[in-house]
């Protein structure tokens, strides 16, 4: 039996305080399961996509257990930090602060964000003056614990959250060496979209008789995101992509590319065509990656292209329309793209662009959410070459014989005022 309001989980009053302000009052599935187990000190494994509430559904707990009592105080401070919190991206830390400062506004409590590709001063000056809670990146954590501007012997409270993204981005050493410098005795969460093997190694190797919260099956889409899919030559995606766009019910949008390169490329032929765009990716500046982001949250960037392992990072509500400009090669990466849109709630879109060397990829997400993707215009043809379509995947040569999708060709070629209506189609209007 879930908890039908907040006020029933025990939380402190500030902290009630705190969610009443921001008119938060019902917990998402996540959080009415999970934190009466972390408020009694239960270690957890939580296997839930972003946009289901699970910020919160260990920042609560945390945050109450710290007020209940005062800090400790150690040798390189005032106070030491007693919960640690490790995101895989910088852009997922600063969303983590930000939700914890939130919560935390009628507490006494002190926190910093900690994360690379920014000058360490302001961060080593935070650590001086005294923390209850560190949410770091793992790179700049262990390079501040490595000059001892930063020790982890006092912390009580452990999250790594998105482990499955963290493991992805190489981070496996990095995250074993912050572990070993833990304490033993700690409450460990640990958060992850899916459940690959090396995850649930991980999860045996560091929780402590867990409880188990999973909200969502394993690797299944958002039930309320539209799936359709348009088959297109590669050299005619960006036309596409433009003709879609000119339906202004598409107004806020996130487009996906495999590559930093293709991610910037997009966006540069997005804004010469007269279409406020942006990009995010690892190759960016912290500071270019934040202007971006916020361009994106307001509304002055229509459409913010990215890469997977960016847009893990990326916590923005209203988000109308994903388009896979690109299919990713790795059909677990669809589930997290189509997640970004379709939240607290609201209905949402995702379209999906395959040329002919993408058919492989088309076919492995399909199998893997046990449906078809709704086609829109001319399906390729059910061929005998299918199996020749495999040969040639299996020595590296994509099929490019033939174009597959006649009615993006014909598309392209049309004046741009009948375009309009096929945009509306596909964007459900």
């Amino acid at each position: 039996m879930t908890n039908s309001n907040f006020s029933e989980l025990g939380l402190a009053d500030p902290i009630q305080r705190a969610l009443n302000a921001r008119n938060h009052l019902i917990p998402t599935p996540i959080q009415a399961r999970a934190i009466p187990k972390l408020l009694s000190g239960r270690d957890m494994l939580g296997i839930a996509q972003t946009g289901t509430g699970k910020t919160a559904a260990f920042a609560l707990p945390i945050l109450h257990q710290l007020s209940q009592k005062p800090g400790g105080k150690s040798s390189r401070g005032p106070r030491s930090p007693r919960a640690l919190v490790l995101a895989p991206t910088r852009e997922l830390a600063i969303q983590i602060g930000d939700e914890f400062r939130a919560y935390s506004k009628h507490l006494h409590l002190r926190q910093t964000v900690i994360y690379g590709g920014v000058g360490q001063g302001p961060q080593v000056n935070a650590l001086s003056r005294g923390v209850d809670i560190v949410v770091a990146t793992p790179g700049r954590l262990l390079d501040l614990m490595n000059q001892r501007r930063l020790g982890l012997e006092t912390i009580e409270l452990f999250v790594l959250d998105e482990a499955d993204r963290m493991l992805d981005m190489g981070f496996a050493r990095d995250i074993r060496k912050i572990i070993a410098a833990l304490p033993k005795m700690r409450q460990t969460m640990l958060f992850s979209a899916t459940m690959p093997g090396d995850i649930a190694r991980l999860a045996g190797d560091i929780l402590i008789d867990p409880v188990r919260v999973e909200v969502t099956p394993q690797a299944t889409p958002v039930e309320r995101v539209e799936q359709r899919v348009y088959h297109v030559e590669a050299a005619g995606k960006v036309t596409l992509l433009a003709d879609i766009l000119d339906d202004p019910a598409l107004s806020r949008v996130l487009v996906f590319a495999r590559t930093k390169h293709r991610a910037n490329r997009v966006a540069e032929q997005l804004v010469k065509r007269g279409i406020a765009a942006d990009a995010i990716h690892g190759n960016k500046s912290q500071s270019a990656r934040q202007r971006a982001l916020k361009s994106f949250r307001v509304g002055s960037a229509r459409v913010l292209v990215a890469t997977d392992i960016a847009a893990r990072g990326i916590d923005v509500d209203n988000v109308t329309h994903v388009i896979n400009y690109e299919l990713p090669n790795e059909p677990e990466n669809y589930i997290h793209r189509i997640g970004r849109t379709a939240r607290a709630g609201a209905s949402g879109i995702a379209l999906s662009f395959c040329d002919p060397a993408e058919r492989a990829y088309l076919r492995d997400i399909e199998r893997l959410i046990g449906s078809k993707l709704t086609v829109i215009g001319d399906a390729p043809p059910v061929i005998a070459r299918e199996g020749r379509s495999k040969a040639k995947k299996s020595r590296g040569e994509p099929w490019r014989k033939r174009s597959w999708h006649r009615g993006a060709t014909a598309a392209r070629n049309r004046k741009r005022p009948s375009n309009r209506r096929g945009a509306a189609v596909a964007a459900g209007s």
